[in-house]
């Protein structure tokens, strides 16, 4: 009898866990459109990001090509030569600040989201071993994330830049560097809050190994708020990578990128408003969309809020 209604039994329990993961879902997804800020900020990244991979086929002309005649032509214009139309207008050079526009987004997305994936993983490695030695181990790791964060960051970019040479590869070594401090110290103190857990206590009685306990059981309990800090991480890379872009350390021309257009516009602000406007305000709205999704995580995965 037992070995009849096994099978049934086996069954149901993957029909319970399937239908609960589609109600996981269904929860996230209902508490993101009821936020519309996060909704808002979804709705921004997704269209910039395709945008952005799709670059040669949106992108109306070649960011790099010049027409000296057509030098600050106004947004919704059409140049005197070419009778193109440029919705955005043209910069110093006569390109176009749409196209640049697209294509930048390539840059600083691309670059914010590969500095993230590489310092978000040994931050929170880094936290990992410090919170759980507690011994010369966590002593050398602390220490050397309080020497990363008394050193000026600029100072930092342009000793490796000025070393390695500007390129996107180190631009995204430079912002890795300094990323990975914030997720040491808060996995840290996760872990140290959990060291005398039950749990802890108990995986330790059966024999557990030191990597497992680390990899099973506490790394999983430390991922909800580097899951938060990684979406606030990001904003703030695009912000340094705009940053470093503006200050000549970043993606070099004729490569357009956010941050490099605004150095480009520095000397035509009183004169042609819309080619340092318009690049900021991409930066700023990538950033906020960023934001609204980081305050909607934040408040999703608090189990406060999840009371309530």
């Amino acid at each position: 009898m037992s070995a009849v209604s096994t099978p049934g039994a086996l069954a149901l329990t993957v029909s319970e866990s399937r239908t609960s993961r589609i109600t996981g879902w269904r929860r996230i997804w209902h508490s993101l459109l009821r936020n519309r800020l996060a909704t808002l900020g979804l709705v921004i990244l997704v269209v910039m990001s395709v945008a952005a991979i799709s670059a040669p086929l949106v992108a109306p002309y070649d960011p790099t090509w010049q027409e000296r005649s057509e030098r600050l032509v106004g947004p919704l214009s059409r140049g005197e030569n070419t009778d193109r139309l440029y919705v955005l207008g043209t910069d110093p050079l006569g390109r176009d600040i749409l196209s640049r526009i697209i294509y930048g987004a390539r840059i600083s997305l691309l670059i914010g989201f590969c500095s993230v994936a590489v310092s978000a993983p040994v931050g929170v490695l880094m936290g990992l071993l410090a919170g759980y030695s507690r011994r010369w181990i966590d002593d050398v790791i602390m220490r050397l994330a309080d020497v990363q964060l008394a050193f000026p960051f600029i100072l930092l970019a342009m000793a490796i830049v000025s070393v390695l040479g500007p390129s996107t590869r180190n631009l995204v070594l430079v912002l890795a560097i300094s990323g990975w401090v914030i997720y040491a110290r808060v996995v840290r103190g996760q872990v140290l809050r959990m060291r005398e857990a039950e749990f802890i206590q108990a995986a330790h009685t059966i024999g557990c190994t030191q990597s497992r306990i680390l990899f099973r059981h506490m790394l999983p309990n430390t991922m909800t708020p580097v899951i938060v800090l990684i979406t606030f991480g990001l904003a703030s890379m695009i912000l340094l990578e705009s940053s470093l872009s503006f200050l000549g350390l970043g993606v070099q021309p004729p490569t357009p990128s956010w941050g490099g257009m605004l150095n480009d516009s520095r000397d035509y602000i009183s004169k042609a408003w819309w080619v340092s406007v318009i690049p900021g305000v991409a930066i700023m709205l990538t950033v906020l969309s960023v934001n609204f999704l980081g305050d909607w995580l934040r408040d999703m995965l608090d189990p406060r809020e999840q009371q309530k």
